[in-house]
């Protein structure tokens, strides 16, 4: 048999709050109380958890989880103990939980059980911590602000005990033992919320920005000449820019080289500030180096060096020559890699916008280079090799092939210009 008759079943977390905010439910985890592991498999449930007991429903493939409890055994959010049994009751395994928005549950009929007022912090819009074992757990540092990035324009903000609580784990090195896949996990998934710059505000509020990404919490507080960056300091630039790229973006590569371009700011001396000379070149190292302490993928990783390297070429765009243009999409490595172009230009366009009183200004600069890669990627060496040339011959004759079409499309941008 398959069915749960004479158990107690009670659906939990993420589908409780995002019901009752009208969000859509895309799964269901159901938690069962006063159930061992051999009753469900001989239900039929198959058992999937490593840790704990955790069973998929033989049809609908949803996770049915025994109530549980947990206890701290060692430092780090691997360090726990945990304990499943019949005796164990729903309001033990809810109150292990992060978030009182999370540790609501419902019987199947639809009745609500909410020992510890999350129902009054959706209402509030607040995100508080069920008790002081939240602070055993790091990674709920990374779930907390990635909850804030995902919420904040319905108004959710960090209740602030449970701000205090986090800088208390930051203090206590809880942070410190977190391993660089678990990080990058949490920041992926935070990087494409709604509002990833939030994320990075939480983790900077606690302090925990400082331990896991320290080359951008130390931008915070370095000036920008104002003429053309009216917000001034480079980190809440960062941020604006952020919040402008999940406003054009929403691929994970194209937002964390908004997140790492500027990086080679924090290392300018302060006898050259509010100018940053040379800022790109000094990024890329920093780039790369967050790159492997946290093991981002390689794709994030090249685009990330990348946008550092040359988003100054990007900006600057209609004033390059033919030739530097080609150059810049030679390093792109477009002609292999097409969809660099776009990435490449979405990014740029983020950190242009992503100055106060500038959010919404014109980026032509995304255009030209469209149309100057489309004219350019038309040239191959077939037609050249059909002429007679060979080897090096063709590579030479279609460079200035793409040169002269990039040319045409720099002087229809000049004559539109002028007639402007």
């Amino acid at each position: 048999m398959s069915d749960l008759a004479g158990l107690q079943v009670y659906l939990v977390g993420g589908a409780v709050r995002d019901r009752r905010l009208g969000r859509e439910v895309t799964e269901r985890d159901w938690v069962v109380v006063g159930a061992s592991p051999a009753e469900m498999e001989r239900r039929g449930f198959k058992p999937v958890g490593k840790d704990f007991p955790v069973f998929l429903h033989p049809q609908t493939k949803e996770e049915y989880a025994l109530a549980r409890t947990e206890r701290k055994t060692a430092p780090g959010y691997r360090g726990f103990a945990f304990h499943a049994a019949p005796d164990v009751t729903l309001e033990d395994d809810l109150r292990r939980r992060d978030l009182t928005i999370n540790a609501m549950a419902e019987t199947p009929d639809g009745e609500l059980i909410d020992p510890f007022g999350g129902a009054q912090d959706l209402e509030r819009r607040l995100l508080r911590h069920v008790s002081p074992a939240f602070a055993e757990d790091p990674v709920r540092i990374l779930r907390l602000a990635r909850f804030a990035a995902r919420y904040h324009d319905l108004g959710f903000r960090v209740a602030s005990e449970t701000l205090a609580l986090c800088r208390q784990m930051v203090k206590a090195g809880e942070v410190d033992a977190l391993v660089p896949e678990r990080v990058w996990a949490e920041m992926a998934k935070a990087l494409l919320e709604p509002a990833p710059d939030v994320f990075i505000q939480v983790l900077r509020d606690c302090g925990a920005l400082a331990r896991l990404l320290p080359e951008v919490d130390r931008l915070f507080g370095i000036p920008q000449p104002p003429q053309h960056h009216p917000e001034v300091d480079t980190g809440v630039h960062v941020l604006l820019a952020l919040r402008q790229a999940a406003r054009l973006s929403d691929d994970l590569c194209v937002r964390f080289a908004v997140l790492v371009h500027d990086l080679g700011k924090g290392t300018t001396p302060a006898s050259e500030l509010p100018r940053h000379r040379g800022h790109e070149h000094r990024g890329v190292p920093l780039v790369e180096a967050v790159c492997q302490r946290l093991r981002v993928p390689t794709a994030c990783r090249d685009l990330g060096r990348l946008v550092a390297k040359l988003h100054l070429h990007c900006h600057m765009a209609l004033e390059l020559r033919p030739q530097t243009v080609l150059r810049l999409f030679e390093q792109l490595d477009a002609f292999r890699r097409p969809e660099r172009v776009e990435q490449f230009v979405l990014a740029c366009e983020a950190d242009a916008r992503g100055r106060t009183g500038l959010e919404d200004r014109p980026y032509p600069q995304r255009d030209y280079l469209h149309q100057a890669y489309a004219a350019a990627s038309a040239v191959n060496g077939g037609q050249f090799a059909a002429q007679g040339l060979r080897g090096l011959k063709i590579a030479e004759a279609v460079r200035r092939e793409r040169i002269a079409r990039i040319a045409a499309v720099k002087e229809r941008w000049a004559q539109r210009a002028a007639a402007d």
